[in-house]
């Protein structure tokens, strides 16, 4: 039970904005894990990429920062509140702003990632605390409780979801009977639409926006169910029952063409959907226990998909039209990955921090560093913005040149 605590708590950390608004998403712009940069060291030296600087007095928490408006904005709780930075681009705290209790039990600490849109910063808490913040002043805009107000319950490690917002939507999954995925609007949190979905409590998933065929659709993975939601309404499209012992799903899909790949943890694995044209049906194109992580997501990367396992604690390399394992490797703990320019970055709950060459053959390390400061667990998600990548470890940010 620790180890699945500990690994359930990696997904966690997490990089969070605004589609189409902010300069960040949640994994990248599409929430893929995919960074469009281009320029970027294809080689490390010896003792991995050079240090720029580190910010060591954030609370505690495994949030990932999210740029925006020329800065940095991140969580942390300080005592059992949590709290807003927003640092300048050089690391230097600029402005705080407390937004509520946060989350003391099991791994204390922030879970999501604040999503900025202008002058507006959005965050969940860990207890479910829906907050809308002026960035100017600090004041509260506005704020809902997704348990109070949505009928919703916390879950064993608390709220995890990174609000996804698109132009005045935000989209957010309380997991009520009648309000289990909600859209608000974002300007005053009321509620736009409202659906059953599938039922069941969420999932540590943050969701996925599509346009699948002209329709926008919203995937994402709830205790019991992976779901299919018309964004324009709130109807279910489609359902697909997959479930694991401990209703954990932490990782937000991979669409590519038509398919959803959705994965999760305890040996479930993955499973590769079909979406019918018109959106009303998804049908199994095959399925793969390998990739059962716990840990913050996969990479598709020229038909391949890269990401660690849990119960067999190994990186896999996974074939997007068979589902067939085409290579295996041990040499990085299990942990997180993005991609950018050709390579691979991986960070290990061991503190391992390595850039991969993903190649047929398997993969080929370029570089790799030990991450030593910080305090508590190797769990947050990487960010890549400028040339520049952005790690946390609890009370330290650090920004190291990669390009």
């Amino acid at each position: 039970m620790k180890t699945l605590m500990l690994l359930t708590l990696m997904l966690l950390t997490c990089v969070s904005g605004s589609q189409g608004q902010a300069a960040d998403n949640w994994r990248g712009p599409d929430r893929q894990g995919i960074f469009h940069e281009t320029g970027l060291l294809q080689d490390w030296n010896e003792g991995g990429p050079e240090l720029l600087w580190s910010y060591g007095r954030l609370g505690e928490g495994f949030s990932s920062p999210v740029m925006a408006n020329g800065k940095i904005y991140i969580t942390g709780m300080e005592g059992s509140t949590g709290y807003v930075y927003i640092l300048s681009m050089n690391g230097r705290l600029e402005k705080k702003f407390p937004y509520g209790p946060e989350f003391t039990e099991s791994y204390q600490g922030t879970r999501s990632t604040p999503t900025v849109v202008r002058n507006l910063v959005y965050i969940v808490s860990g207890q479910g605390l829906l907050v809308c913040i002026n960035q100017d002043n600090g004041e509260i805009v506005w704020r809902r409780d997704m348990f109070a107000d949505f009928g919703g319950r916390n879950i064993r490690w608390g709220v995890t979801e990174n609000l996804l917002i698109e132009e005045d939507i935000l989209y957010c999954s309380p997991g009520g009977e009648k309000y289990n995925i909600v859209a608000l609007d974002r300007h005053n949190g009321e509620v736009i639409w409202a659906t059953r979905a599938a039922g069941g409590v969420s999932a540590y998933c943050s969701p996925l926006l599509v346009d699948h065929y002209g329709r926008k659709m919203l995937i994402t993975h709830m205790a019991y169910h992976i779901v299919g939601i018309d964004a324009r309404n709130g109807r279910l499209m489609w359902s697909f029952s997959h479930v694991n012992r401990h209703e954990i799903h932490p990782n937000t899909p991979i669409y590519h063409e038509g398919s959803v790949f959705a994965f999760s943890g305890n040996g479930k694995g993955g499973v590769k959907l079909k979406i019918s044209s018109v959106g009303d049906a998804a049908t199994i194109e095959w399925t793969n226990s390998d990739l059962d992580n716990l840990m913050g997501g996969a990479v598709l990367v020229d038909g391949y998909i890269y990401g660690s396992g849990h119960r067999n604690r190994s990186w896999f390399m996974v074939d997007w039209e068979t589902g067939e394992t085409v290579y295996s490797s041990r040499n990085i703990a299990n942990g997180t990955v993005i991609y950018a320019d050709g390579r691979l970055y991986c960070y290990s709950e061991r503190g391992e921090l390595v850039l991969l060459e993903p190649a047929k053959g398997g993969f080929k390390e370029r570089g790799r560093k030990n991450i030593t400061l910080g305090s508590n667990q190797h769990w947050a998600h990487l960010v890549i913005n400028n040339g520049i990548l952005y790690l946390r470890r609890g009370n330290a940010l650090m920004a190291y040149k990669i390009s």
